[in-house]
This record gives structure tokens, sequence and C-alpha cells, in this order.
């Protein structure tokens, strides 16, 4: 302590720590009411080039440092120009919102700051996560299920693709092959590069006009694949799509994944919720069939980002893949005390299960089961909004939570880009066949169909103008 003072002393720019413990948390506390009180007033933020932003704060970094007091200034104003993603304005990817418990969750991860590779740096948090994944095992049906939280869906989708590979049953010599809808997450043919399946071997199904799988499609690639010699290995079925927020026929799939002997993950990370929800888990039924399964529950069940579950039905096969010996880290002698490290991808991770756990002990099964209906509802009743309204049209009927719409003269892009810079809503266009239109998810709980209908205003309004 002396040394960092002498310090201080010749450079008054070395950062040290304030005098009163209590008076930096108040002032973290006081940035994160600001961002709440600008939610209101403010809840769509100027879209500034990275010039201007920077003319805004001084990025730079000191070789001296900068004083406590400055930086926590700074991250005050970094906090003003960040996008608000939890006001009721905010349309643009699936995720939105806030929920209070889980974001109180997350303050106690960040002051924590432990890691989740061992039991002995995790403790209590390490049986939080297992018993999480033992109940979402439970719920899919995964009798002898296990799971992961990984840092997004991207991650849990590579993980499927790993646990295939490492399973296959059979390679006939030729390369492997995988196969997804045509509307699938970009992930997949990611993945598949990442894994040296590579991205030619992703073989793309033809979906119907709601966006599913079709059935005769996947089973003719296959039996084109396996006349070749290709070795196929998975099917990758998709249980709400990024656009239309479509279900593949899980049931159906599953049976072809069992005549060919092929692993069969569903991509989940919207529709995975629809388990919680007596009324709507038909979407994906056939889902304890399934060998893994991605669930994402920073979308529909409001957890904040980022918080991914990667789930497999059988217990033993992420330490087969992902199981490595480290005998300087992994020292839990006792039986019971699991490290985590031996079934996760990562090593150093950060501790996600905890926002998940208090969200599902406040809420319960039940309080996330209205959250899923409600939602659904809300879409539902967003499309008869449009279907009134003279100047837009439904591209497509609702399948869960994505609204997917056109204004009949103003082109999509155009809308989104000038909703954005008159600061009335931020909202992401998107490819339906070879046209942009207008995709609204609505996955903030806290929306309510007069938002709806004010942000169907401003789309008519702001179209007026195209020439």
């Amino acid at each position: 302590m002396g040394e960092n003072s002498e310090l201080s002393k010749n450079n008054p720019a070395i950062p040290i720590k304030p005098g009163s413990e209590d008076a930096w948390i108040e002032k973290v506390l006081a940035i994160g009411k600001s961002i709440v009180a600008l939610e209101q007033t403010t809840p769509v933020t100027l879209p500034l080039r990275p010039e201007e932003l920077a003319e805004q704060v001084d990025l730079g970094i000191s070789p001296h440092g900068t004083t406590f007091a400055q930086v926590l200034n700074d991250l005050e104003q970094v906090a003003a120009l960040t996008p608000r993603t939890s006001s009721k304005r905010f349309y643009n990817q699936l995720f939105g919102g806030r929920d209070p418990i889980s974001t109180a969750a997350e303050l106690v991860v960040a002051f924590a700051n432990t890691s989740m590779y061992t039991y002995k740096a995790g403790g209590i948090n390490a049986v939080i996560e297992e018993q999480l994944m033992a109940k979402i095992s439970g719920l899919l049906g995964f009798s002898d299920g296990e799971g992961t939280i990984s840092p997004g869906g991207s991650i849990s989708n590579l993980l499927s693709v790993v646990l295939a590979r490492d399973n296959a049953v059979h390679q006939n010599g030729g390369p492997f092959k995988i196969y997804t809808s045509e509307l699938c997450h970009y992930s997949i043919r990611k993945n598949a590069n990442i894994t040296g399946i590579g991205r030619k071997n992703v073989r793309f199904v033809k979906t119907d006009d709601r966006g599913r799988i079709l059935i005769d499609s996947l089973v003719n690639l296959i039996e084109e694949d396996l006349a070749q010699g290709d070795s196929p290995l998975m099917i990758n079925a998709t249980a709400g799509t990024t656009v239309l927020g479509a279900f593949d026929p899980i049931r159906a799939i599953s049976r072809i994944a069992k005549k060919y002997s092929l692993w069969l993950h569903v991509d989940g990370a919207l529709g995975g919720a629809m388990i919680l929800s007596k009324k709507h888990r038909h979407l994906i039924d056939g889902i304890s069939c399934a060998n893994s399964l991605t669930w994402n529950p920073h979308k529909l069940m409001g957890v904040p980002l980022s918080c991914s579950a990667f789930i497999v039905h059988q217990k033993g096969l992420l330490e087969k893949s992902l199981g490595e010996e480290a005998d300087y880290l992994f020292q839990s002698e006792e039986e019971g005390m699991a490290d985590l490290g031996a079934t996760s991808i990562q090593c150093g991770r950060r501790n996600d299960a905890l926002k998940l756990w208090a969200a599902w002990k406040h809420h319960g099964d039940q309080g996330f089961e209205s959250r899923v209906d409600s939602l659904m509802s809300l879409a539902q009743e967003t499309a008869s909004l449009i279907r009134q309204a003279p100047q837009l049209e439904l591209v497509a009927e609702v399948a869960s939570v994505n609204v997917c719409f056109r204004h009949k003269t103003a082109p999509a892009a155009w809308i989104c880009r000038q909703l954005e810079v008159r600061q009335l809503a931020l909202v992401s266009h998107a490819l339906v066949g070879e046209e942009k239109i207008i995709r609204l998810p609505l996955v903030n709980l806290d929306t309510t169909l007069d938002d709806i209908r004010l942000f169907l205003g401003f789309v008519v309004e702001v179209a007026e103008d195209w020439k």
C-alpha cells in the first residue's frame, strides 16, 4: 500500500481505489439507475459513427493510467451511448427487456468473480448449475441426461457437432455430412468449418411455405450421399428459426435419424422454452427423441445475456469429448464434488448459472409458462393489427414470437434505418425468400399491445417520406 501511495504522489493520474468502498459502489448503482431512466426518456440512442462516438468519450488508454473517478465518469458516458436493449422500443434481436431478479444475480456474480471450472472455485454455484441441468434434462424427457452452460447458442451448437462426430456410429470413408434446414442459424455452417467437417459438407434441406423441413427432401439428400460413399453424421432440427420462428417436425425427423443411425440435435435456442408451456409444447413434440439440445434462457425466458444451455441425452458423453487431465486444476477428491471444467468446452468460465437459477426460483415453472404464453399471444395480436392496417402486409403466418411483415410501398431496410435515425425504434430487416422484410421479435414481457400500435404507427409514418 505504501509503494502505491508513493506512486500516486509522483503521478496523480495513477489510479488508486477510492477512500470509501461504498463510494464507488454507490456510483455504479447510480449508473445503473441512469440507464433505466434513459430507457424511459430516450429509448433509442442516436446512431453515431465510430469516430463520432470517440469524440464523445476519451477512449484512449494512457501509459500512466487515469484516475478512478474519471474512469467511473467515462463508464457513465459509455452507458449513455450504449443501445438500450431493455427499452420497449428495442425489437432488433431475439432478446430484450430486464428481469430484476436475474439482473441482481448478475451483480452478485460480478462481485464474487468466481470461475466454474472446479468445485473448489465454484462451490455452491457448481451445485446450482448441476441442479439446473438436471431440471432441464427432466423437462425434456432425458432421463439420463446432463448438460453445461455455454456463452451462447453458437457454442452450444458447436458442441453438438463435436459430440456427433465423436459418437459417429459408422463412417463410409467419404466426408461427414450434416443435414439442416435451409433457414437454420448461421452457426451450423460455421461450426462445420470449425470442427474440420467443412462448410461444403453441410446439406441444406428444403422447407415448406411455413419454413419447416420437408422430410422427403431430407431423405433424398441422405440417400444421395450414401450412394456416393459419403458419411451422413447428424441432423440439425430447428425449434424456432431466426427469422420466421418456424419449428421443424422433430418427431418425424427423429424417425429418419434413427433409421440412418444419425445424431439428432435440436437447435432450440429460441423455441426450447416451449417445453415450459402446456399450450405450446406440442411445437417441440418428439424432443425426448433428440440426442442433444441447445436452449438459450436469455431469449424467451428473459435472463440477461448470455446464458445458453447445451443438454445431451446421456451422462458421460460430455466428459468423453471434452474431459482432459489437469492435476494443477482438478483437485476435487470426494465423490459428488463435480469439476465442471471436465464437461465444458471452456476452462475459465463465468458463472452464468446463478442468474438463471435466481429467475427460475423467483418466477417458478408457472411464471415462465405464463411468460411464454403471453409472448406467443402478443405475437398473434400483433399479426391481427397488421392485417387491419391497409399499408402493411404479413409476409408469413406467425409461428412463434417473430412477426414478419412488409410495408406495401416503402423498402424494409429504409424504414428500419429511418426508425433508428429518428430515434423511434430499433428493429431489424431480414430476407424471406428474395425479399427484405421487417422482422419484429416479441421477447420483452413489458411490451404491450399499445406499444405495438405505437410502433406500427411509426412504421407507417416514416414510410410516408419514401419517394
